[in-house]
């Protein structure tokens, strides 16, 4: 029988509350971050590339590799991997450099 990795480590959570992403709601837990209530709701990529328009998610988790990058509450370029999720934050796909005009 598999366990989840709450499971494993002994994590007893709080209770789940509501983020939203692009528009639509989004389950998440205390103390993940951004990119990890993303992939439990099994979202992949949230970020395009500047040349090509390439999806991107998070490939190195420890906030190495900027491919993470989402706009979380109107704030565009922020590290999802390291961004911890709070209750109703708003996360926006980013497009290129983000919708906000900040470049990284």
């Amino acid at each position: 029988m598999a366990r989840s990795p709450g499971e494993l480590a002994g994590a007893r959570p709080g209770p789940a509350f509501e983020i939203t992403v692009d528009g639509r709601p989004v389950s998440a837990l205390p103390g993940q971050s951004v990119a990890a209530a993303l992939w439990a709701a099994g979202i992949l990529a949230w970020r395009t590339t500047r040349v090509g328009g390439r999806p991107r998610g998070a490939f190195c988790g420890i906030g190495q590799c900027y491919d993470c990058l989402a706009t979380v509450n109107g704030v565009p370029n922020r590290r999802a991997c390291l961004v911890p999720v709070a209750d109703g934050d708003e996360i926006t796909t980013q497009e290129g450099e983000g919708r906000a005009g900040f470049a990284v």
